[in-house]
Order: C-alpha cells, then structure tokens, then sequence
C-alpha cells in the first residue's frame, strides 16, 4: 500500500486518540466561538426567501423518495418557483432552531458546528436575477456576490459539469467553525457534514419533482477563485447541480 494511500485511510479514521489529553481546544481556552455565518458587508444585495412555516410544498413519502432517489444530470428550461428554491436552500442548510451562540438546522453536524458558507448560482429562478449568490441561514435569504451570467468561468472550474442547471449549490468549508472545538481531528467530520447536507438536497429536489447530482471532481484552485475565496481559511468542499427533471438520467 502506497504513502497515499496510507494517509487517506488514516484520515478516514476515528483519531481521537491523538488528542486526549495532549490537546486543548480554542473553546477549552476560553476563545470566542467563530460566528455561524459571515455578515454581508453594508449595501448589499439582500433577497429574502420563504421561511419554512410558510411552505405549502407537499412531497412523496419518505419512503418513496429513498427508493427514487438517484443523480440526475439533465435538466428541463423550466425555472424553479420561488417557493421551491427557498424550500431547497432550507433542506440544504436551513435553520429549525436558533439560538445566540449555535443553531439547530435540517442536517446533522458535529457540534452543532455547521462548518459551511452555502455559496449557490442561480440561472433560472424566479422572482431571482442571475448571479452568484451566498445563503444567509439564520436570515433565511440570499446575499449577492456578483450579478449576471458568469455560467461559463463556473463550468470551467466545474470541469464541464455545469449541465445547463437551474442552480448550483456550491459548500464552501471554514474549517474553523469546527477546529474550535475539535482541533486536528475536525477535518473528518466536516467532510461527514458535508455528505449530510448534500443528501438533505438530493431528497428535497425529489420531493418537489426535480434533479440533483453531487460534484467532488473540481478545479479546487479555479473554483476556490470563482467563489472569492482564499483558498485555506475558506475553500470550496463540495458541489450540487439541480434542475426540474427532463425526463432523461
């Protein structure tokens, strides 16, 4: 077995053992706890959504859902409803419960430590401008970064996996929301996180009928740069393209 191979495995690992008593976290220290989400900045673009308590959405039982439940990469010009998006970004990483320090939201994370900045692309949305987007969760809305069409530097950094979606939900991972209290050995949990939250998606787009497909194979440096990000605080983690389903896989 190769090195390479040896440090995946390791990483795939419980390795708390390492830090037992050997380690003190950010938290034990006393440290302020990193905020849950990055304020938009003075003068941005803010778009509410609906809230949860409003949604009118009924899907398929869950059952049927897991039995249906599949990626699907081709997708209909057919735009998504408000209601519908607002519905998806909420699966995908809303808020059930708040409170001042940490939230509760629809998928499981490690602490309750919510280690992700849900940047996400919109195309065809209404009531919603093309562009590129952040999702504010405990505002429950949308937080502009840049305006227009730019779905041509996104496939790019996507390797060619744009497939004409609808929208892009793009997890972009601050590792230290998590590190402050679990130090070396967050970095598995964040990447568990990551699935947890990806699959709330692919249950909710369906429930309402549409599409999703999961992206790990990634220009890390092209789409870290597309994002705004600087690639070691903050760094894309994982991506979902959605789309109301054409009736073709």
């Amino acid at each position: 077995m190769t090195e390479k191979y040896e440090a995946g495995r390791k990483f795939l690992k419980s390795n708390w053992e390492s830090i037992v008593g050997t380690w003190q976290s950010d938290q034990a220290k006393g440290v302020s706890a990193p905020e849950q989400e990055e304020v938009p900045l003075p003068g941005t673009t803010m778009i509410p959504l609906i809230g949860a308590d409003k949604l009118s959405i009924q899907g398929a039982p869950l059952l049927e859902l897991l039995r249906n439940r599949k990626s699907r990469r081709k997708y209909a010009a057919e735009p998504f409803t408000l209601e519908e998006f607002s519905f998806l970004c909420w699966a995908a990483a809303g808020i059930r419960e708040h409170r001042a320090k940490f939230s509760f939201r629809t998928a499981p994370s490690g602490g309750a430590r919510h280690p992700f900045d849900l940047f996400i692309y919109v195309d065809r949305v209404e009531s919603i401008p093309p562009g590129l987007y952040r999702y504010l969760p405990v505002e429950h809305a949308l937080a502009l970064v840049r305006s227009g069409d730019d779905s041509a530097a996104l496939n790019e950094a996507l390797r060619d996996q744009y497939w004409k979606a609808a929208s892009v939900f793009i997890w972009a991972a601050v590792p230290y929301r998590t590190e402050w209290r679990y130090g070396p050995v967050s970095h598995k949990i964040i990447a568990l996180d990551a699935g947890h939250a990806c699959q709330n998606l692919y249950l909710a787009c369906e429930a309402l009928g549409a599409g999703t497909c999961a992206i790990g194979a990634y220009d890390q440096n092209r789409l870290d740069a597309y994002l705004g990000l600087d690639g070691t605080d903050r760094f894309a983690l994982y991506v979902a393209t959605t789309g109301k389903q054409d009736g073709v896989v």
